[in-house]
């Protein structure tokens, strides 16, 4: 029984030896991680409910989370579940667990669940890969008013020291995010050329007067798929050159229209803003080695500030809007394909 709310819920997996022998959470070696890197991410434990999927150790003398499932093919398999380990699905017996949790978090009604690893994502996002979400707030797909931060658990820590400055980086993110429970995600308008004038008409608006501007290029096959501009930060433009739907394989009906376009992206490109980018030094070759466009005031690169701030971490545009942004995670989201070949690391 819950006896109080609280706005940040910190959900493990299952017990260890010790949580085992106490029926406690987190008061292991992996309690005393969490401790450590709550408190340098500015978070009062005490003011905190902590729980895990699992009250319950997995063995008598193991934590292996796979102890809990069995086959797919077993009818013992939980149904309505996704896989918890690969190819291993829940045992119908440890269900109440979840519906526990569930419980738990619909009494409590925090403003926002720190879910620490893949077991309590899959519990409570139905999702993994915590390398790839982490860090990005996200509602939970069993309990819809739930906002949930991802992150590493600390025993993944203990393991994996380079992990810590990640797991506080998204602490401190989960801390702004109690101060009120719904998800809060910035407005966007992205502009999609159809027209020449289009783009002359969102030049004239928003780029001619701009002091600074960030671009990016998509590249496939050897060429432009499209490059996009924002001179403020909530209003980008987006020119396609590459249409598959088409026979021509190009997104502008003539030539002529096309090599309109081509000359706009030059001229914006020679406008006195600052230029910003991420990992821009590939933009700039590819934009002057197969098109003759310069770009003029090249001034920023975000994969570079970011690597002076924190040389220690990822620089990839995914891990960076994981930490200074509240957008939602859209690399994981993306289809994979040949249609992006631009490292940004």
């Amino acid at each position: 029984m819950v006896e109080a709310r609280f706005k940040i819920a910190l959900i493990g997996e299952a017990w260890g030896e010790e949580e085992a022998q106490w029926g406690r959470p987190f008061i292991g070696k992996a309690g005393k991680q969490l401790d450590d890197l709550l408190e340098d991410a500015g978070i009062n434990r005490a003011e905190c409910f902590v729980t895990n999927v699992f009250n319950l150790r997995p063995g008598a003398d193991s934590n292996d989370i796979k102890l809990l499932t069995v086959d797919k093919s077993d009818p013992a398999a939980a149904r309505g579940l996704p896989a918890l380990v690969p190819g291993h699905y829940l045992h119908s017996q440890y269900v109440e667990q979840i519906d526990r949790l569930l419980s738990e978090l619909e009494e409590c009604r925090p403003n926002v669940a720190v879910l620490l690893g893949n077991v309590p994502c899959w519990a409570i996002l139905q999702r993994q890969a915590i390398s790839k979400i982490r860090g990005t707030a996200a509602y939970s797909s069993r309990l819809p008013w739930l906002k949930c931060v991802p992150t590493y658990h600390p025993s993944a820590v203990l393991r994996q020291y380079d992990l810590r400055h990640v797991t506080v980086l998204d602490l401190q993110k989960a801390k702004r995010e109690s101060e009120f429970p719904e998800l809060r995600r910035p407005i966007r308008e992205v502009h999609i050329a159809e027209t020449i004038d289009d783009i002359r008409e969102f030049k004239r608006l928003y780029l001619d007067t701009a002091r600074r501007m960030a671009f990016d290029i998509e590249t496939a096959t050897q060429q432009i798929t499209c490059i996009g501009f924002a001179g403020q930060i909530d209003r980008a433009l987006v020119i396609p050159f590459v249409d598959g739907r088409k026979p021509s394989g190009s997104y502008w009906d003539t030539v002529d229209a096309e090599l309109a376009a081509w000359d706009l992206v030059a001229a914006i490109l020679d406008l006195p803003a600052e230029k910003i980018g991420q990992n821009t030094l590939y933009d700039i070759q590819y934009l002057w080695q197969l098109y003759g466009i310069p770009v003029r005031n090249y001034a920023h690169d975000t994969m570079i500030l970011h690597h002076s701030l924190q040389p220690e971490s990822d620089k990839g545009l995914g891990f960076l809007g994981s930490v200074y942004t509240n957008e939602p995670a859209w690399k994981a989201e993306r289809k994979k394909g040949k249609f992006t070949i631009k490292r940004e690391d």
